[in-house]
């Protein structure tokens, strides 16, 4: 898992920094620049839309005493989804914005039902926090 997470947080970076470069390259510094402080922007803004849209459908369904599933996974999506738009590259970027746009973020949510039925299925249910 360690060595997982170092190779995603080492060569994510490259490969946004390469893309950056090439697109400095074609369109200009201040055109790329523009795009990562207007998907910020607009990232920022749809990530607190979403999120406030989820908690408020959240809140109604424990009100009517059902369990909010698909709202908990809907939340989890739009958090990271809102991280990464944050985190200047096109790669996060387009992550980003599959994750927070309400459409495109179904896929996300079926991966993560699978997932979870499968650790359920397989007695994986229990999740440990490491204290370093």
């Amino acid at each position: 898992m360690f060595m997982r997470l170092l190779l995603l947080f080492t060569l994510v970076p490259l490969a946004e920094l390469f893309i950056l470069l090439k697109l400095n390259k074609y369109i200009g510094l201040g055109y790329t620049f523009g795009i990562v402080i207007l998907t910020g922007i607009v990232g920022a803004y749809l990530a607190k839309s979403q999120g406030r849209q989820i908690w408020f459908r959240l809140r109604y369904e424990m009100g009517e005493g059902r369990m909010p599933g698909d709202e908990l996974i809907n939340g989890l999506c739009v958090l990271v989804g809102g991280a990464m738009l944050l985190t200047p590259g096109i790669l996060t970027d387009s992550l980003g914005f599959i994750l927070v746009i309400p459409g495109t973020r179904e896929l996300a949510k079926a991966l993560i039902k699978r997932k979870l039925e499968q650790m359920m299925a397989n007695g994986n249910n229990t999740i440990y926090f490491k204290r370093f």
